[in-house]
Order: structure tokens, then C-alpha cells, then sequence
């Protein structure tokens, strides 16, 4: 099988939220597939990211709702130095974005800091110096 992932779609409590969120704090623009019902975003080239009701993905993955806290995964954007990563968090402060984390430099040799989704989804805002090909 050939390695790739074609999609990461993360179940949502406010579908209008989340869209607001990706589209204001990210400056993502949906695709022409997105519905009332999902939302898609191109991410690159192969990667689509989507946003679906989290009782419609429970009841479309025939899976339970229980659990909360800590999803156990986080998701990065990462940029290419670390005055990017302090940039981006200064826009995020004028657009009311929780700051879970401020950048910093950390144990791994890299610069980041994290940010929460309006449904508690952490992105990491990541320079990692030994990932040239990420950016």
C-alpha cells in the first residue's frame, strides 16, 4: 500500500464556528466540494482537511461519543523561522484566539507555541529547523 493520508477530519460541535475559524484565524478558503453539511480545505497538494458535525462523524464512523479532555494528538503548521511563529501569534491576539502555549523554544530544538480550535483541537505553530522540506 502506498503511504500517504488523504484526509484529516475532525468532528465539530459548531460547524459555523469552526469554518469562521479556519477561514478568519488561518486564512483558509473552503473548497467547491464543501456543503452545508462538511467543510473542506485543500492543505496541499494531496491533503484535504475537513470539519463535519461530531454526531454526524459518530453516527458515519458507527461509533460512541464518550470521552472527553485531551484528544491525545495535536496538528502543526510549521513556518520557516521563528520571527514567523512570533508573527502569527501576534495576529492571533487581535482575533480573540486562545493561546494554550506562547512560542518559545523547546526541548527538541525547535521554536513553537500552541493555539486551541474553538472545540479544543490544539494546533502547534512550529519551526522546526530539521524539517527544511515541510515549508
Amino acid at each position: 500500500m502506498e503511504q500517504h493520508i488523504n484526509f484529516i477530519t475532525l468532528g465539530v460541535a459548531d460547524l459555523a464556528a469552526s469554518r469562521r475559524f479556519y477561514r478568519d484565524v488561518f486564512g483558509w478558503r473552503e473548497t467547491a466540494d464543501s456543503n452545508a453539511n462538511i467543510a473542506f480545505f485543500r492543505t496541499g497538494n494531496a491533503l484535504l482537511f475537513a470539519l463535519f458535525g461530531k454526531d454526524a462523524l459518530v453516527q458515519d464512523a458507527q461509533a460512541t461519543a464518550s470521552g472527553s479532555g485531551f484528544p491525545r494528538f495535536t496538528l502543526a503548521h510549521n513556518v520557516g523561522s521563528e520571527a514567523e511563529v512570533d508573527a502569527l501569534f501576534a495576529g492571533f491576539a487581535g482575533k480573540n484566539v486562545q493561546i494554550v502555549k506562547a512560542p518559545q523554544k523547546v526541548f527538541w530544538g525547535g521554536y513553537s507555541g500552541y493555539l486551541a480550535a474553538p472545540d479544543g483541537f490544539l494546533w502547534e505553530i512550529a519551526y522546526n529547523p530539521f524539517l527544511r522540506q515541510l515549508r
